[in-house]
């Protein structure tokens, strides 16, 4: 459970690889079917069944909504389906009739964006002609109020993004999970279980692979493989990918491999290679690499030091056998940035492998996922842009760099151009003075529609503590550039990093207001600090003032940690002023007035200037 309208980049590249290696591999995304099959006219019925033997004291509004809607919900479902997938675009004229959906509670967020008696809510938004995205937005909120359903009837664990999340999360003992995956199947489980049978049936593989990117992505990866060892006991799983890469480099809990059979960490190429082997008996165990596996009760780790696949080597992703047709353009928020994470079906692509800085204090940076620097140039580059594009016909990408270097993307910026191939592109950077306007606007004219970066802090002495090697200043003048060029620009944003005071937060919420009200940035979203065990936080807690709490003892997952900060800042209080703000400036709301009217505690006045970022824009010139 990752994202609805695009595949999680992870099967497409190891598919490609594995494929270029000789080896027979078919790619499956279970999320997706499982969020079809559940809306499906049948899967509805079902829920429908679950809602109907609820007890009294376990009804919700959302459940007495479906109940007492259930006939025009099931007509309108596959419907609104059809149109989020691209296939029934006329749809969107009854959907802008408010008549067409059933609306349940979600559709009470409308209500904000009233103005006087009889104004449309949305206009603001989708003016008169905005057709498409204003029916995509209110069929969201159908597909949200069908999720809640769900969660209320179901699967209180239940979400489309982070599904049992907390099962998973910096878990340091397996109980939760061992004890949620013992519990006889529910709907969902049993739908999930289904699929994956399907899928064993149509493929008959002597291998699964199971990617966990996110800790809501643990619970149903397991349950597949439950139903899969229950099935055919033979066929060997393997787990890997994000969430075990960070969180379960200290695996010490066999009962993991009552459901998988080895557990592989880092980037999969090697790994897989060399488990291919041993499983075809051509390698011994203990030649396997970064591979956790159960030996007579115990979790051993093997790791035969073999050099990792070169990036210009892994090869060019396939979605083949993914159904592009199906996945499903979300569109949450009314803000033109935030909706490319869920609008839309990306081709995901990397330009570098690891990050270039790798010196942010934040930042796993210890992990071979960020310290592995790899880049490939970018004849290759545009080489497997060009394939791509030949095997899904379309052109957007989505480069899912920890930091896409800028030297790299002037050169891809040129190779595109030489060829005259012509695609849309977004991706994450550091806003370092290497983007001139010049740069910018070179990305701009090769595609470039939006950027995102870490601001963090604002603030320019907690930005040189967390070795960010950028300044507000340097922030403004980078963002600037790249909206003058006509790209969106989104803004990562921390609070409670240590040392961080009550005026630095509302110092850096009003950097912030300037940002916008100066055209710098079109998004943000604030998150809280978490300090992880492979940082430099966790590694060297005293170089940034706090002290780390012991961490529990267990055997599964090891990954945040917490830690005593000697700054008295109540960052709970202060968070929800953070985050208010910042939704209000992103819909224009407010990005004029006092910044301490969005706190709900006192908060001194900040000492920014008030023409700050002005200044520091108008210096540049």
């Amino acid at each position: 459970m990752t994202q609805l309208n695009t595949p999680y980049p992870s099967t497409a590249y190891l598919t490609g690889f594995l494929r270029s290696q000789g080896v027979a591999a078919q790619q499956v995304d279970l999320a997706l079917a499982l969020v079809l099959d559940l809306f499906s006219p049948a899967g509805l019925a079902q829920i429908h069944a679950c809602v109907q033997a609820l007890p009294d004291d376990r009804r919700t509004p959302q459940t007495a909504w479906f109940a007492a809607e259930f006939g025009p919900i099931a007509a309108a479902t596959p419907r609104a389906l059809a149109f989020l997938q691209g296939r029934d675009p006329t749809l969107a004229h009854r959907i802008n009739t408010r008549c067409f959906l059933p609306e349940g509670v979600r559709f009470a967020s409308l209500d904000h964006y009233i103005g006087a008696e009889g104004e449309d809510p949305l206009a603001w938004a989708f003016g008169a002609l905005g057709l498409q995205d204003r029916a995509r937005h209110l069929a969201t909120l159908f597909l949200n109020d069908l999720a809640d359903v769900l969660r209320d009837a179901v699967d209180p664990r239940f979400e489309f993004v982070r599904y049992a999340e907390k099962l998973a999360a910096a878990q340091p003992h397996f109980d939760p999970l061992a004890e949620a995956l013992a519990e006889p199947p529910h709907l969902i489980d049993a739908t999930l279980q289904r699929l994956a049978l399907e899928a064993l049936q149509t493929h008959a593989p002597d291998v699964v692979l199971l990617s966990v990117p996110f800790p809501g992505s643990v619970y149903a990866a397991l349950r597949i493989a439950q139903a899969i060892k229950a099935a055919r006991p033979e066929v060997a799983c393997v787990l890997g990918g994000g969430y075990v890469n960070t969180e379960l480099r200290e695996l010490a809990e066999p009962r993991l491999f009552d459901f998988v059979d080895y557990v592989t960490l880092d980037a999969g190429e090697r790994p897989l290679l060399a488990l291919l082997e041993h499983l075809s008996g051509k390698r011994s165990k203990a030649r396997l690499v970064r591979s956790f596996w159960r030996d007579d009760g115990t979790v051993t780790y093997t790791n035969f030091v073999e050099p990792d696949i070169a990036f210009d080597a892994v090869g060019t992703p396939t979605w083949d056998g993914l159904p592009l047709d199906r996945y499903l353009s979300l569109l949450d928020m009314l803000n033109p940035m935030n909706r490319l994470w869920s609008d839309g079906r990306w081709n995901k692509l990397t330009v570098a492998h690891g990050c270039y800085w790798k010196k942010c204090s934040f930042c796993d940076v210890s992990l071979d996922y960020i310290s592995r620097y790899e880049a490939a140039s970018a004849s290759v580059l545009v080489d497997r842009i060009e394939a791509i594009v030949r095997e899904t016909g379309q052109t957007g990408f989505h480069f899912v760099d920890e930091a896409a270097p800028p030297k790299a993307l002037k050169a891809l910026a040129e190779e595109l151009l030489r060829r005259g191939v012509a695609i849309s592109w977004w991706g994450n950077i550091r806003f370092e003075k290497t983007f001139t306007p010049e740069l910018c606007q070179l990305l701009a004219d090769n595609g470039c529609i939006a950027i995102s970066g870490g601001l963090e802090v604002a603030s320019d002495r907690l930005l040189k503590l967390m070795k960010k090697g950028v300044s507000v200043e340097q922030v403004a003048r980078v963002t600037k550039a790249f909206a003058d060029a006509g790209v969106l620009v989104h803004a990562y944003l921390m609070y409670g990093f240590p040392t961080q005071t009550t005026q630095d937060t509302v110092d850096a919420l009003e950097y912030v207001r300037q940002l916008f009200e100066n055209g710098c940035i079109h998004s943000g979203f604030f998150h809280r600090f978490a300090c992880t065990v492979h940082s430099p936080v966790g590694l060297n807690p005293a170089d940034y003032g706090v002290t780390l709490q012991p961490l529990p003892p267990g055997r599964f997952a090891k990954n945040d940690i917490a830690f005593i900060d000697p700054t008295p800042t109540d960052h709970d209080g202060l968070g929800q002023g953070l985050k208010k703000g910042l939704y209000n400036f992103m819909h224009g709301i407010g990005v004029d007035s006092d910044i301490r009217s969005w706190f709900p505690v006192r908060v001194p006045r900040t000492t920014v200037p008030r023409q700050f970022v002005e200044r520091a824009l108008a210096n540049q010139r």
